[in-house]
């Protein structure tokens, strides 16, 4: 890449914020980086992301099932508050309607650390997990996303506004990434297609 004077395209850089103040209330680690799960709803992992926009960022909550990789929640908001991750994560749990427990997994920051992120994970039988402080790795599927988003879809542009990046976000979550692009992961599926064969495969058991 040297040779040939290629860059890698990474996205945007981090935001920098307050990594130094103590969250309210940690979770352990009860994921452990165990990416690879045997049914869907058994863990989710869930995550932050901003976009540019000449209006200001754009924030992107999203809530993966870690056994397709589906984004089976999604919430885009102008400000980074605990309502931005729990419309995400509502939305997942309207979509599956899980009926056993299900791991969400998230790092350390204030938005998953609030009370409200811990009463509603337990009015929605959903068991709390976190990363590590500062360790990225153990979030790795959700930031895998985030750098496929940014590579294969926003490209480092700046949007118009917030309304037309929405639009082309949830473009690229729903009529894209879910259902259309391959992963070699899922044995060359889309995230939709790799779930529905798992749930044809249950009915003919």
């Amino acid at each position: 890449m040297q040779l040939a004077g290629i860059q890698a395209q990474v996205g945007y850089k981090k935001r920098k914020g307050n990594n130094g103040s103590k969250p309210s209330v940690v979770a352990d680690n009860q994921l452990k980086r165990q990416f690879d799960v045997v049914q869907p709803n058994q863990a989710w992992v869930t995550d932050i992301t901003y976009i540019d926009t000449y209006e200001g960022f754009l924030y992107l909550a999203v809530v993966i099932d870690l056994f397709s990789r589906q984004v089976v929640g999604w919430s885009m908001q102008s400000m980074m508050h605990t309502d931005l991750v729990l419309s995400a994560l509502l939305a997942a749990v309207w979509r599956r309607k899980p009926k056993q427990t299900v791991i969400i997994h998230s790092d350390q920051g204030s938005q998953f650390t609030g009370y409200d992120w811990q009463r509603f994970a337990a009015e929605h039988n959903l068991s709390i997990s976190m990363s590590r402080r500062g360790n990225c790795h153990d979030n790795a599927v959700a930031e895998s996303f985030f750098q496929l988003l940014k590579r294969e879809r926003i490209k480092r542009r700046k949007y118009v506004n917030r309304e037309k990046a929405k639009e082309d976000i949830f473009d690229y979550i729903e009529m894209f990434y879910n259902s259309k692009r391959k992963h070699g992961y899922l044995n060359n599926q889309s995230p939709a297609d790799y779930d529905r064969t798992y749930f044809m495969n249950q009915e003919n058991v």
